[in-house]
């Protein structure tokens, strides 16, 4: 019976045609990485939106509650200020629900949704991890020190979920263990204790998690990653797994070409749309936890750019060797610039490139010293043909 279970979920969710889904339900308004306040919140006063406090500078968090469902889920975005992909999903999750459609009749009745799409607005401002305090509010679950965290816990207490969901970015430097893919997609389902050990609350976030990858597999097989999960109390996901309330990390990750993130967004919203229609289904399975492990974990393999074969000048010395370089992301005139710099010189073995350039034992050159210095901006040329602005092989 469980298996028959199983199959019918997969079933129904390979019918879903989540991608045209996602294409008309997707908040047109929100595109890129630098989301603030300003441009969420337009958007959100059009609804039922209530002000559960302020930011350190004083500026509003919103709460969005929606649905008369007895299954109750609390999400979270934007708690660190430059982590923007889930916001821009969970706005296109939002919009699902207020379409008077069959599917949003049928998540309203069965869940009731609890928002805060950006808890921390001075932190997306300045497109910094940290709150105005430089705190990192993901550090912060048990001193409770800033005035987000301690709204965070008060909607915590007040909602009592059943489920939440911690919604957050990764680094372009994550792949899918020695795959070579990125990992696009990843999840976590926190630890409780030192042990890691696994008990019944922990298991229904595996469940979820593994109902989610099954989904994804069909869209970006291969690219779904499981995050470390060594134990950190002072994290707001360990705290509330504690707590006894199954909590699920998002992680959204990079896609071939995808620094805007516009690519990822459109899996987030796979997988909270599947992730609700796995809960809708009441598909309940013993233990996931075995399918929860076999997803591949999370390795640091990636760079922007990896360059092979280069002759570098050693003080005189020339030999073939590897370089690479990495995006740095700047907030100027309103904008996330990426700039790329030198950040690593050979030790590249088992790490991949999100762009490779094979040199073929063509001389590195630039402007100034005529070597990939650490920390140095990527513009240089690697034989006489070819010239590279910032990472990028210029046409």
């Amino acid at each position: 019976m469980e298996n028959i279970l199983k199959d019918n979920f997969k079933f129904k969710n390979k019918k879903m045609d989540y991608l045209k889904y996602h294409d008309t339900y997707k908040e047109k308004a929100l595109f890129g990485r630098y989301i603030t306040l300003d441009d969420i919140e337009l958007l959100l006063l059009k609804y039922n939106v209530e002000v559960v406090g302020e930011s350190v500078l004083g500026k509003p968090i919103y709460k969005y509650q929606i649905g008369t469902g007895k299954t109750r889920i609390l999400m979270w975005s934007q708690m660190h200020g430059n982590e923007s992909t889930t916001t821009k999903a969970l706005f296109d999750f939002i919009n699902v629900l207020n379409s008077n459609s069959e599917e949003s009749r049928k998540l309203l009745t069965t869940f009731t949704f609890c928002m805060l799409p950006m808890l921390n607005p001075d932190g997306a401002k300045l497109y910094t991890r940290e709150n105005a305090n430089s705190i990192d509010l993901n550090r912060d679950a048990q001193n409770l020190s800033q005035p987000e965290s301690k709204i965070l816990r008060k909607v915590f207490e007040e909602f009592q979920p059943n489920y939440c969901y911690n919604l957050h970015d990764q680094r372009t430097i994550y792949g899918v263990e020695n795959t070579g893919k990125p990992a696009t997609v990843s999840f976590l389902a926190p630890a409780y204790n030192e042990n890691r050990d696994v008990n019944e609350v922990r298991i229904k976030a595996m469940n979820v998690i593994v109902a989610m990858n099954k989904t994804l597999q069909h869209y970006i097989p291969n690219q779904v990653g499981r995050f470390d999960d060594s134990f950190n109390l002072n994290c707001v996901g360990d705290t509330f797994q504690y707590m006894r309330v199954p909590t699920i990390l998002f992680e959204a990750g990079h896609f071939a070409d995808d620094y805007d993130r516009e690519v990822t967004r459109k899996y987030i919203f796979i997988a909270l749309l599947s992730s609700f229609e796995y809960l809708h289904e009441n598909v309940i399975v013993s233990n996931e936890n075995e399918e929860y492990l076999k997803i591949p974990q999370n390795k640091v393999v990636f760079y922007d750019f990896v360059y092979k074969n280069v002759k570098l000048n050693y003080d005189g010395i020339e030999k073939i060797s590897n370089f690479a370089a990495q995006y740095e992301e700047a907030l100027k005139n309103n904008k996330i610039i990426f700039e790329a710099k030198i950040i690593q010189i050979e030790n590249l073995e088992n790490c991949f490139g999100h762009v490779t350039f094979d040199a073929k034992g063509e001389k590195y050159t630039d402007d100034d010293d005529n070597f990939p210095n650490i920390e140095s901006k990527a513009n240089f040329y690697i034989g006489t043909q070819n010239k590279f602005v910032n990472g990028l092989l210029s046409k």
